[in-house]
Parts: C-alpha cells; sequence; structure tokens
C-alpha cells in the first residue's frame, strides 16, 4: 500500500509560534499537509501519521516563494487553541467596554 497524503487550510487571526520555535508566523491561512503510512493489519484499516509539514507562500514581487516547514502537529493544535481563546478573550473585553 501506498502512503496518503491529506492536506487541509487553517487560518489564524492573531500571529503565532509553534512551540519552542522562536519565528512568529504572521497572521493568515496556511495549508496544513500530512502524510500517513498504512499500518499493517489483516482485520483493521488504519494509518499512522509520520510527517506533517506548514506550507508557507511568500510573495516578494512578481515571484511567489514556497517553503515546507515540517512541524509538530501537537503545536499545530496547541497554536490553533491559543489562537481561539485569544479571539475569544478580545471579544469579550470589547463587550464588556
Amino acid at each position: 500500500m501506498t502512503n496518503r497524503i491529506t492536506k487541509k487550510l487553517v487560518t489564524f487571526r492573531n500571529p503565532f509560534t509553534l512551540g519552542r520555535d522562536e519565528e512568529e508566523w504572521p497572521a493568515g491561512s496556511y495549508t496544513i499537509e500530512t502524510e500517513e503510512e498504512p499500518l499493517e493489519s489483516v482485520s483493521l484499516r488504519g494509518f499512522r501519521r509520520i510527517r506533517t509539514a506548514m506550507i508557507v507562500r511568500s510573495f516578494t514581487g512578481r515571484s511567489g516563494v514556497t517553503r515546507f516547514v515540517e512541524i509538530d502537529h501537537s503545536d499545530l493544535d496547541a497554536a490553533l487553541a491559543d489562537d481561539r481563546e485569544g479571539i475569544e478573550r478580545a471579544e469579550n473585553e470589547g463587550m464588556q467596554s
């Protein structure tokens, strides 16, 4: 069997970092690509994640540069949760003003 690759689009409304990486990424939409390999089981079809990458597109002038940045999936989940919490906090503060 061959590996499968899935892609999903995630959107950050605030700048973010991933895990211990000190690089701050700007708010915006990012494509997340996950590669999984099939588990060898006769009775159950399953997959195991082997790689997650964030596709970063930057446009300078007329040409675009695409980078595939390998990331830890749990760091992505934590950054998305932090982003949602920041949005909810800002909305709640706006209601109290």
